[in-house]
């Protein structure tokens, strides 16, 4: 399993991205799974660095830190489970939704596998 990615631009988006990055390649829709995602989370993604390297939209508010983890990387398919990690000890935090791109590197090339998204959130 690949370890978790944080890796993406220094700033986030304050809006979800509509299109991937001008160096990256964007997934058709019809390629991507995002009945994973909670209600509004964004559903971008696009490959890189000859296919290898799968760029998303993650989404993070507050004290919370999207990260992204790559799954089950099968013949057909290709999990990335998005996650908001939040601190276990309530603090006062803004209330911002802030929507940075993240990056996670497949063993082999996407090609024309499937691209399943899910969200969760955890407690650091």
């Amino acid at each position: 399993m690949t370890p978790p990615s944080t890796a993406g631009s220094a700033q986030p988006d304050r809006q979800p991205a509509r299109t991937p990055p001008e160096r990256g390649g964007q997934v058709p829709a019809a390629q991507i799974d995002a009945t994973g995602l909670a209600p509004g989370y964004p559903a971008v993604v696009w490959t890189e660095g000859g296919g290898s390297d799968v760029g998303v939209v993650a989404q993070e508010g507050g004290c919370g830190k999207a990260s992204a983890e790559v799954g089950d990387q099968g013949p057909a398919r290709v999990v990335l489970t998005l996650v908001e990690t939040r601190p276990a000890r309530p603090r006062m935090c803004t209330m911002d939704i802030r929507y940075p791109r993240l990056s996670v590197r497949l063993d082999q090339p996407l090609g024309d596998r499937r691209v399943v998204l899910r969200s969760e959130q955890r407690t650091a």
